[in-house]
């Protein structure tokens, strides 16, 4: 286990806004926020989840806006939020000491179709100089780091929509195996109309187009798919010894870390949870801790058939003796695929903070036999010192985290 980890920052954009404080009332709301999105006329799903009150070129300038896809524009400015947040003076300490891990699913698509087209007109000329290193995933990190000053270990981690999960993990081990005494992580990701058509040919989103504030409907029956959303989240983590010695205030702790595949299928999880279960228990035994020292689960519910019914078979072994409050945000804001791990872990900080459990929308009657303790209709008041937050992905890759109250 080694020494407690402390979450002393916090950046968050997504769809239900774009600080912490706008993010919960919102989510607390408990109200899909998707809607038709006039970038996907044409496709067969055209609904999204968007972070609409964000304005790159005001927080970023207009220069660096053109320079970077949008991907990157959340990702600096969740973590300029969580520096600030922190209270962090990166240039007073050892920069080198600072590292940045970003969990990212895949390269930003926004612009790669306007450099594809001009390449397949066979005007290789016309190509932005850009266009890679704007758009690859390692590049956020980047950006992060040249943005902030951090000059310690610095990557991205890809593990579909576990990564940014993935990521707030092995910051974790960066900081309890010495290599670094502090680590900007979590998870940025924007969609394209590429990644739409894309997850609609899969028939992994949801078809209600007519009602896309119905779409979304974590662990409800009547589920049919996701929603596509957008956001970025990064939390600064740091050993509690390291933060108290600055002064910095811990939000709450980051206990424990699990991580498995399920090698089971390209796309689909294995039917009973079994890796996601092995991730989760490993977790628990990173934090020290049992099932009944959980008082809330942040679960990846993305409404999908096969993962939400596997993800709820696994909660129920997990927690047969007691279950505790099970919240999914993807009903409210969608799921920002590699990003949303990283974000979840982030509102999971936040209810350890404020004692409560935000409400899943959509919910209108659970599949019989994968019942679970569903906070639904407004935000339940819990008394809890310890809570999960699940995530898993296509390729069978599963992460678990434990966080607890500071």
């Amino acid at each position: 286990m080694g020494e407690p980890v402390a979450v002393t920052g916090l950046g968050l954009l997504t769809p239900a806004g774009c600080d912490a404080d706008t993010n919960w009332t919102n989510l607390c709301a408990g109200r899909s926020l998707a809607a038709r999105n006039p970038q996907f006329a044409g496709l067969a799903v055209d609904i999204s989840c968007d972070v609409r009150d964000f304005d790159p070129v005001v927080e970023l300038g207009g220069r660096l806006t053109r320079r970077l896809d949008r991907f990157a524009h959340l990702g600096i400015a969740a973590a300029r939020r969580a520096v600030v947040d922190a209270d962090l003076r990166i240039a007073d300490g050892p920069p080198e000491r600072v590292g940045v891990v970003l969990g990212v699913g895949s390269n930003s698509l926004r612009t790669y179709v306007a450099e594809f087209t001009r390449l397949a007109q066979d005007r290789p000329a016309a190509l932005s100089p850009l266009a890679l290193p704007r758009s690859v995933p390692s590049m956020v990190a980047g950006e992060i780091a040249l943005d902030v000053g951090a000059q310690g270990p610095n990557f991205t981690l890809s593990s579909a929509c576990a990564s940014g999960s993935n990521a707030l993990g092995v910051a974790r081990s960066l900081l309890l195996g010495g290599m670094c005494d502090v680590v900007l992580a979590g998870g940025s990701e924007s969609w394209s109309r590429m990644t739409a058509a894309c997850f609609s040919q899969m028939r992994a989103l949801s078809a209600r187009t007519d009602r896309p504030e119905l779409a979304s409907r974590p662990f409800d029956r009547d589920r049919d798919g996701f929603v596509l959303g957008e956001g970025a989240a990064v939390l600064v983590l740091e050993r509690l010894g390291h933060a108290r010695a600055r002064g910095a205030r811990s939000r709450a702790l980051l206990c424990g870390y699990g991580s498995s595949a399920d090698a089971h299928h390209v796309t689909a999880p294995h039917p009973e949870g079994a890796g996601a279960e092995q991730a989760v228990r490993q977790a628990l035994a990173d934090a020290g801790c049992t099932p009944g020292d959980i008082g809330h689960v942040n679960a990846h519910g993305t409404s999908t058939r096969l993962g939400d019914a596997a993800e709820a078979s696994m909660l129920r072994r997990v927690f047969r003796d007691r279950m505790p409050p099970v919240t999914a945000t993807k009903g409210v804001i969608g799921h920002a695929l590699g990003a949303a791990g990283a974000i979840e872990a982030a509102v999971t900080v936040l209810a350890l903070e404020r004692q409560e459990v935000p409400p899943v929308a959509n919910i209108s009657c659970q599949e019989p036999g994968c019942e679970l303790d569903i906070v639904t209709g407004g935000p339940r008041r819990v008394d809890f010192g310890r809570a999960l937050s699940t995530s898993f992905a296509f390729g069978g890759q599963n992460a678990a985290l434990v966080f607890g109250a500071a």
